[in-house]
């Protein structure tokens, strides 16, 4: 190279630049050190591999050197443990540093995983946002599921612990409904008249707006059901439920806007007084197969959004009174249909629970119809065992939710 001096190092093609040839140079190689990256140091002036930023030709640096106190041309190479020419590593942050930035996912996770654990002794913060909060529980794997995502794609720790705890969690809860058998032979046999000695039920809210009754109807009895428990039914839509239904269920007893079908005779039938400004509720003795049933269905309070949050009060009195209903009931075996308004996680179903047995195989979601996301529809029990399955979806915003009951 022109203007080199012996033992001079040749520039590398692709840090190549212009220079002067009146001008003797001594060439030597960038290095990145602890003092950063090194320009090439030609005689007294300086010559960088970045020519956009860094001194070029011919520009004299005077003094130290701007990357360090070595001063300009001095061979910081022995310094360097990667050597000279070695390519600029990237900076990638020390390990408090990339816990700090994963604080706020972390916190996530912690809260997830907290609130699942915990719901149950978790305050009220009013506005009915614990109902609501405990009734999308199992929607809470999907945080803790993006949790994970980001961990592994960030290498974040901190994230991957909390996320982790989240999971884990959620699957002590929820894991089993994943597995669970789902159908009408979850239970051990068939539905119909020839299942033996158990029943199959189904419960509907068939939308006080549903165009179809008579569709609507014939869905159900697809399932050979032995009882089906309507709710929401209005004046206009009761005749073409009783001629459908009647014709393969010849008992049937109905109040207000709820009805029960029977395959099996009903004594002792009436309406059940648990809001004495709805007639939404009944009871019927069923003489089933296997001995008399006390048979409950219901239609609760809707919980509605309102400027002071969702309003639960009406519901959660009305699941109290039910629950009084069903501990005084004097029959030892209990069946219970309907639209509670509320999920199985809710701690405002305590009442019922305490008392009975909530049948839940899988997540059973039966609302809304065309997205569900919340089981609001349920079957419970007392001295029976019971499996349920979702059907598909009829001209109602519920999906019917059938059951098998066993002694």
């Amino acid at each position: 190279m022109r203007g080199g001096t012996a033992g001079s190092r040749l520039l590398r093609e692709e840090d190549a630049v212009a220079l002067d040839p009146r001008i003797p140079y001594t060439v030597r190689p960038y290095t990145v050190g602890s003092h950063g990256v090194r320009p090439y140091t030609v005689g007294s002036h300086a010559v960088s591999p970045d020519t956009t930023g860094s001194p070029g030709v011919g520009q004299d640096v005077v003094g130290s050197h701007a990357d360090g106190p070595e001063g300009i041309g001095a061979d910081v190479s022995d310094s360097d443990p990667a050597g000279p020419g070695a390519p600029v590593a990237a900076k990638t942050g020390s390990p408090v540093s990339r816990w700090r930035r994963d604080l706020l996912p972390a916190a996530l996770g912690v809260l997830t995983a907290a609130s699942l654990a915990c719901h149950r002794w978790l305050p009220d913060p009013g506005f009915g946002l614990r109902s609501l909060g405990e009734s999308l529980l199992p929607w809470s794997g999907v945080p803790a599921l993006g949790l994970l995502l980001w961990a592994a794609l960030r290498r974040a720790p901190a994230v991957a612990c909390a996320g982790g705890a989240a999971a884990l969690v959620w699957g002590a809860m929820f894991g089993p409904l994943l597995t669970a058998a789902q159908g009408p032979d979850a239970s051990g046999g068939p539905g119909g008249p020839q299942g033996g000695a158990g029943l199959t039920v189904v419960t509907h809210n068939v939308l006080a707006d549903n165009r179809d009754p008579a569709g609507t109807a014939r869905a159900l009895l697809a399932a050979h059901p032995d009882l089906v428990a309507l709710q929401e039914v209005t004046e206009p839509a009761w005749r073409p439920y009783r001629e459908v239904l009647g014709a393969e269920l010849p008992h049937h007893i109905s109040t207000g806007t709820v009805g029960l079908w029977s395959r099996y005779p009903l004594t002792e039938a009436g309406r059940l007084i648990i809001d004495p400004g709805w007639n939404r509720s009944l009871r019927a003795e069923v003489q089933a197969p296997f001995g008399p049933l006390a048979v409950y269905v219901a239609h609760l309070q809707s919980v509605r959004p309102h400027l002071s949050g969702f309003v639960t009060g009406q519901r959660d009195g009305n699941i109290a009174e039910l629950g009084r209903a069903v501990e005084a009931e004097r029959l030892p075996r209990v069946l219970v249909l309907g639209d509670l308004n509320t999920a199985p996680d809710d701690h405002a179903l305590a009442p019922l629970t305490d008392r009975l047995t909530l049948a839940r195989d899988g997540f059973g979601f039966t609302w809304p119809a065309a997205f569900p996301v919340a089981r609001i529809d349920h079957v419970l029990t007392r001295e029976l065992n019971a499996s349920t399955w979702t059907l598909p979806a009829t001209g109602s915003d519920h999906l019917p939710l059938a059951g098998r009951i066993r002694p």
